[in-house]
């Protein structure tokens, strides 16, 4: 690390479960974040201010005036810019220092498991059952931790699936490909904060993976109820019979 940024992490270095180690591991880290939405945009700023080295932007979506009541990495000025764009901009600003590589396209097939095994970890930041489902599996294919988080209407929840340990579950183990593919904020709506508490969060899960520092979420499931302001957790045990991850453990 230079001095400025010795200067720019202070705080973190202060931390004695971070340190100098665990900043330089934050540096040297490349992250995935799928979609750049409510979820997103507060971990893309995030990850940005807390000096990931590396983060990847995938999004195939441009910025709607609609979007601005809640994805703050999004600005007025940048309304029809496609996202990553916009998101990029926005990071650079923040931190000069942090690589930034943009994917305008939406990844699916091999083109995703390509890209998720080439990074430290994924961020799930998207609001589509089919598009978690292939992440999901990508990560499981290559042992790629992978924070997930959902948020709609009140409501917010937020995990952890980590294929390199033997007892961790995967989102399949949660959630059956049965879910309603219409059940997303268009359509259902969500309140602005609830968005950032979700995206913050998955953005202290990524940190605390990549510099090793506490005890994540896998295994462990964080629902939010925004009306009441209140935290519940709930045990998630592996599937042994999941059709993805069964097959790896």
């Amino acid at each position: 690390m230079n001095d400025n940024q010795l200067l720019r992490y202070s705080r973190h270095i202060l931390l004695p479960e971070v340190d100098v180690e665990g900043q330089e591991r934050l540096l040297n880290a490349r992250v995935l974040i799928v979609g750049l939405g409510g979820l997103g945009a507060p971990v893309a700023m995030y990850l940005a201010a807390s000096g990931v080295g590396e983060l990847w932007l995938a999004d195939h979506d441009e910025v709607d005036l609609s979007n601005l009541q809640r994805q703050i990495v999004h600005t007025t000025e940048r309304v029809g810019e496609p996202k990553v764009r916009s998101a990029a901009a926005a990071l650079q600003a923040l931190n000069p220092d942090v690589r930034l590589v943009p994917i305008e396209e939406k990844l699916s097939g091999e083109a995703l498991i390509a890209r998720v095994r080439e990074v430290d970890l994924v961020i799930d930041a998207t609001d589509n059952f089919s598009v978690r489902y292939a992440i999901n599996e990508a990560c499981v294919a290559t042992r790629t931790p992978l924070v997930s988080g959902a948020a709609i209407r009140l409501e917010g929840q937020v995990t952890v699936f980590d294929s390199r340990r033997d007892d961790s579950p995967c989102y399949r183990c949660l959630y059956d490909v049965s879910e309603d593919e219409q059940l997303n904020c268009a359509s259902s709506g969500v309140l602005a904060p609830l968005v950032g508490v979700i995206g913050s969060m998955q953005a202290l899960e990524a940190v605390k993976l990549l510099a090793g520092v506490g005890t994540s979420l896998a295994g462990r499931l964080l629902l939010f109820d925004a009306t009441t302001s209140q935290w519940r957790e709930l045990k998630l045990p592996r599937d042994p019979d999941c059709p993805v991850c069964s097959s790896v453990h």
